[in-house]
């Protein structure tokens, strides 16, 4: 199975570091954090990557190319020229996955020590279009599933705001998205939308009439390194 890193984004929660830096090249513990997520997914056997590029493309690239990849085959899916968010970096590097079933995707700035192969039986075994890895957590922002844990919605607890407008929440249960989800390649022939986009986007699109499942790893370790205070909190974490 091959996997793709999101290493694109501009970072702009970690300033000062990402005015001159990648957010994915962010140290904890002497490794960055593209490293950690690359040895992570070796620990599952995963050992072909792509990461997209795009806010100090060429410092990741030197990163990986004098380090061989820390030990995996890593492919570059090139948005110099335009960030495309998660949704649109997926459908550009789509053609890297030719000849795949299923791809795991996460975010590069996000650490966890949740069980990657318990979620891919899961996936396999109800044979979903996607799975998302969430968990019961404070956030501003939740997906919503039915009591079957398919997909149903989102909500933004702080606003109220809730997708597909006019949905009825009762009964629903919220979880808060980790960054990392298990999805078929068919996936890649249902995106109806171009340019720069979200993935949550294409999901809430599709999951109506596609099966779309939560992994639920409450209870196991997940941070988003998202801001200068959370590297100094992944030091005490990651070893």
């Amino acid at each position: 199975m091959k996997a793709m890193i999101f290493a694109a984004g501009l970072g702009t929660r970690l300033k000062p570091w990402t005015d001159h830096h990648p957010k994915a090249l962010a140290m904890v513990n002497g490794k960055s954090l593209l490293q950690r997520n690359i040895l992570y997914l070796q620990e599952y056997g995963i050992t072909d990557v792509v990461v997209n590029v795009h806010h100090f493309a060429d410092q990741i690239i030197e990163a990986i190319e004098q380090n061989r990849g820390w030990g995996s085959a890593v492919t570059i899916s090139d948005e110099t020229d335009k960030v495309l968010e998660t949704g649109g970096g997926l459908k550009k590097a789509a053609p890297l996955f030719a000849g795949e079933e299923n791809i795991v995707i996460l975010n590069a700035d996000i650490l966890t020590n949740l069980q990657l192969d318990q979620m891919i039986l899961q996936h396999r075994k109800t044979n979903a279009l996607v799975t998302l890895a969430v968990s019961q957590r404070e956030s501003s922002r939740y997906f919503l599933f039915g009591s079957d844990s398919k997909l149903k919605g989102w909500t933004n607890s702080t606003t109220g705001e809730v997708k597909p407008e006019g949905l009825h929440t009762e009964g629903l249960f919220k979880r808060a998205f980790s960054g990392l989800h298990v999805v078929q390649t068919e996936l890649f022939q249902k995106i109806n939308r171009d340019g720069k986009f979200s993935m949550v986007d294409i999901y809430l699109d599709l999951c109506a009439k596609e099966d779309i499942y939560a992994f639920d790893h409450t209870g196991a370790l997940l941070l988003d390194v998202g801001k200068p205070e959370s590297l100094v909190k992944a030091a005490s974490l990651f070893d």
